[in-house]
């Protein structure tokens, strides 16, 4: 269970973010809407303690995640290319998190056979650094790195984004299967309102740092999504 009190971000007079009260429960699959500058990565950073926050906290099954690190075991995370490293292959990077996490290289490579659809070929054995593979490709070993261990939390920021249309396909597929399984949450926001509703259980939208809509996805709830976002550019500014 994520537990989320009163959370708020504020730079210098600017207020980023503000939630007063909201609750992920173990197994769901959350995702995370709004336009640029609405919060969303504010909050998974905070939900990551990668940011202080300026008011409120965060709980992981009731541990704090500003006050101890009892939580990182159950949570992963691809936020941006700054998860990556850079100067290692992709098969050192993946044996790097497997090791962080208590897997073993020959358990890493069984793990990562699962995903050789995804990958298209151009990620293992390919020879390059992970500094010289396209973004979309970067995105991917960033994406299936955040899988290794099991996590019980997986947080996505823009999965979507920089992997062609192929891709986003298989990544929807990817994210529905590791769904199924009533121990994983997963944590996605992205732009794209349709393929978060669909890879999604909740929808929660985002404006200016609160919460605006808390939705618990129907067929109906891409068209109702759309219709905010019409009326958002219908307002006067």
């Amino acid at each position: 269970m994520i537990t989320i009190n009163n959370i708020s971000k504020v730079y210098g007079d600017k207020k980023v973010l503000h939630i007063d009260q909201l609750e992920i429960p173990k197994g769901q699959s959350f995702g995370l809407v709004g336009n640029n500058g609405a919060g969303k990565t504010t909050l998974f950073s905070l939900l990551l303690d990668l940011i202080e926050s300026s008011s409120g906290f965060i709980e992981i099954d009731g541990n704090k995640v500003n006050e101890n690190e009892l939580w990182k075991k159950q949570v992963s995370a691809f936020i941006d290319e700054s998860f990556l490293i850079g100067y290692l292959t992709p098969e050192e990077y993946f044996n790097y998190l497997g090791e962080l996490r208590g897997q073993n290289k020959v358990a890493v490579m069984e793990f990562l056979n699962e995903f050789t659809d995804f990958f298209n070929g151009e990620i293992l054995n390919a020879g390059k650094y992970i500094r010289d593979l396209s973004k979309g490709n970067q995105k991917k070993v960033g994406i299936v790195g955040a899988l290794i261990g099991t996590p019980e939390i997986i947080v996505l920021d823009e999965p979507f984004a920089n992997l062609d249309p192929s891709s986003q396909i298989k990544l929807k597929k990817l994210i529905k299967s590791w769904s199924q399984n009533e121990k994983v949450t997963f944590l996605i926001s992205s732009h794209d309102l349709a393929h978060t509703t669909e890879v999604s259980n909740r929808i929660v939208l985002l404006n200016k740092g609160e919460v605006a809509k808390d939705i618990i996805t129907t067929p109906e709830t891409l068209r109702e999504l759309e219709l905010y976002f019409e009326e958002e550019v219908l307002l006067p500014s």
